[in-house]
């Protein structure tokens, strides 16, 4: 612990409470879609789910993401963790989340302009990457399998 002191095991509090707050959001996306999909576009209702989803988006999902990253890199470089391969893999899904998170930001734009590319079942499915990306970052943090 040579650059943060004893403000670490902040910044790793700090850094798990974003990444849950993150995670919330990134679950319940693209619920809201499943939902938002239904309704007429134009309508009171799809104008209430693009106010619903603009919130989530702008108060919780953006800001979770920023601080996760910043948090990460300070404890990055707190640890060396450059030098460990359970790190890579994690931040290779860090970075599939990140690319997720792109993607529900767009998919909310299509959403407001009245487009819906995809269907039901796809979003479903689509729902299920960050529980698959949570599940191998926290065995990769936890286990340490290289």
């Amino acid at each position: 612990m040579v650059y943060l002191g004893a403000a670490y095991l902040w910044v790793k509090a700090a850094h798990l409470i974003f990444v849950i707050f993150l995670m919330a959001g990134l679950f319940m996306m693209p619920r809201f879609f499943v939902y938002h999909q239904e309704t007429v576009p134009g309508s009171p209702e799809d104008q209430r789910w693009i106010e619903r989803e603009g919130r989530l988006l702008k108060i919780i999902l953006n800001p979770s993401l920023v601080l996760v990253w910043v948090l990460g890199l300070m404890l990055m470089v707190e640890i060396g963790a450059w030098q460990f391969g359970w790190f890579h893999l994690k931040l290779l899904f860090v970075l599939g989340l990140t690319g997720y998170h792109g993607w529900i930001a767009s998919y909310t734009k299509k959403l407001a302009k009245g487009q819906r590319p995809l269907g039901d079942r796809q979003l479903r499915l689509l729902n299920e990457i960050p529980g698959i990306a949570a599940a191998v970052i926290v065995i990769a943090v936890i286990v340490k399998p290289f």
